[in-house]
């Protein structure tokens, strides 16, 4: 079932992106080589409950931590660890999801530490243009394939693979709502989006081959071939104007492409 928000519900999604925006600010600011992903777990859990909010991700179905930390070749769900040291030349995936007075907010990045060198880069860059490509589509009256049709052709139009073991979803007071929201589709296929709807878009990109597999943790996803991956995600809604809002993003005006 596909629960549309009103005006005011939507204010509070406002509210809870823009924390869940300002605390991955300041994670991208302590990104550094020898900086732990233990370390960058307890930073994000302390500026998340400062502002009387919880983190979404801990203890959901035990998960043991706030972030999900995935590095080089891990696609989404790394597990943050004090003997996991980020190095010069890694690439970093950063994950985290708040609830801020019953609402939900999820976002990613993803980014180079240090010189990656330039396809990594590339794919970094493309994966978060594959968003922005994706969330254009996602306006009233277009459906959920237009959305993963632009991810896709966009992803793999620049020789990347697109990750079909994980989607998108929609989110309001869970996490994880109807629908799901994968990454490739065909144009004119899947549900219809309505104002009021609520979407976690995120694309997962690889260097190599899409396919993935789950480690013995039971959490971390992982690429197949060893390829490195890259994430980035954005709370968004079909705004009262049917146009795409990003709630993580605040401010951000989605202009017309050139």
């Amino acid at each position: 079932m596909i629960f549309l928000k009103n005006s005011q519900q939507l204010d509070m999604m406002r509210k809870s992106g823009a924390l869940l925006h300002d605390v991955l600010q300041r994670l991208r600011e302590a990104i550094k080589p020898g900086v732990s992903t233990a370390a960058l777990d307890v930073y994000a859990e302390q500026l998340i409950r400062k502002h009387k909010a919880i983190p979404s991700f801990l203890d959901y179905h035990g998960y043991p931590a706030s972030l999900c930390v995935s590095i080089n070749e891990e696609v989404v769900h790394g597990i943050p660890s004090e003997t996991v040291l980020i190095k010069e030349g890694d690439v970093v995936s950063v994950d985290c999801g708040l609830v801020l007075d019953g609402w939900q907010a999820d976002s990613a990045f993803t980014v180079a530490v240090g010189n990656v060198g330039p396809q990594k880069q590339k794919l970094i860059d493309v994966t978060e243009e594959c968003f922005f490509k994706g969330v254009r589509q996602a306006c009233n009256f277009n459906q959920l394939g237009d959305v993963g049709h632009a991810i896709q052709t966009h992803a793999e139009s620049n020789g990347f693979g697109v990750v079909r073991d994980l989607t998108g979803h929609g989110i309001g007071r869970n996490m994880h709502e109807d629908p799901s929201v994968p990454n490739w589709g065909q144009p004119g296929h899947g549900i219809k989006l309505r104002p009021g709807m609520t979407l976690a878009i995120e694309p997962m990109i690889t260097l190599g081959d899409y396919h993935v597999n789950q480690l013995a943790d039971g959490w971390t996803i992982v690429t197949s071939d060893g390829s490195v991956c890259a994430h980035y995600e954005h709370t968004i809604a079909v705004n009262e104007q049917g146009l795409p809002e990003l709630l993580t993003y605040p401010g951000f005006v989605l202009m017309e492409e050139t």
